[in-house]
C-alpha cells in the first residue's frame, strides 16, 4: 500500500467517523450506532495495522494458471453420476 492510499484511507476512515458522530447525535446510543462506532474503530486498527506491515513480494501477488481448451477425457467420468441431469441411468450411449 504506498503513501498516497494509505493516506486516502484515513482520510475517508475519518470522514465515516465524522458521520458516524452524527447519526449518533440523530440516533442516540442505540446497538446500530454503538456497532457502527465499533466498525470505525475497527477500520483504524485494520489501516493501522497495514501501515506497519511489510509490503507484499511481487512473486506471491497473483498467480497464473493456465486451464487447456482441449476436452478432458471421457474415461475419467466412466461410472459418475450426472447430477443435476437426472442422475446415473446405465451405460451411455
Amino acid at each position: 500500500m504506498t503513501s498516497t492510499e494509505l493516506a486516502a484511507l484515513r482520510r475517508a476512515i475519518e470522514q465515516l467517523r465524522h458521520t458516524v458522530a452524527g447519526v449518533h447525535h440523530a440516533f442516540g446510543d442505540v446497538p446500530a450506532v454503538r456497532r457502527l462506532r465499533n466498525d470505525v474503530e475497527r477500520l483504524e486498527i485494520d489501516a493501522g495495522e497495514l501501515a506497519s506491515a511489510p509490503p507484499p513480494r511481487a512473486d506471491t501477488l497473483t498467480e497464473h494458471v493456465v486451464v487447456p481448451d482441449t476436452p478432458l477425457d471421457e474415461s475419467l467420468w466412466t461410472g459418475a453420476d450426472d447430477e443435476g441431469v437426472g442422475g446415473y441411468h446405465g451405460d451411455r450411449p
